[in-house]
């Protein structure tokens, strides 16, 4: 189940877009399974329905999850969904700006290397 920090300085809908991803990569979610409604998500994380909405939007934009008028919102197969390529710039530009803040820190690329192989074991090894 998904995990609001409501210390963190990320937006709440920012936390919960990353949470489902992270719940799919667990395999909390599986491709099919219908999520609660925007209603129902709300009244689980004591969340403004707004917040739960723009989240759910962000990943129906991203194509994480797909929306089927009447029945409900479900996961969709990693595999359906196609590489975004623009994405996948901005995330290599964060990760740019990563190893920068990380080096100023004195942090070694061994050591980032092993952050990334550490975060890919807490999640069952998955890549890809």
């Amino acid at each position: 189940m998904v995990h609001i920090d409501k210390n963190s300085s990320r937006a709440y809908y920012e936390q919960l877009v990353l949470g489902i991803k992270e719940d799919i990569l667990h395999g909390i979610l599986q491709p099919g399974d219908k999520i609660p409604s925007v209603r129902e998500m709300a009244k689980q994380l004591l969340m403004n329905p707004n917040t739960i909405s723009k989240a759910y939007k962000v990943l129906e934009t991203e194509k994480v999850l797909v929306t089927v008028k009447g029945k409900g919102t479900f996961v969709r197969a990693i595999e359906e969904t196609p590489r975004d390529e623009i994405r996948v710039q901005e995330l290599k530009n964060d990760l740019n700006e990563l190893v920068i803040e990380a080096r100023h820190l004195q942090i070694s690329q061994e050591e980032l290397v092993q952050w990334i192989k550490d975060a890919e074991k807490s999640l069952g090894g998955h890549s890809s």
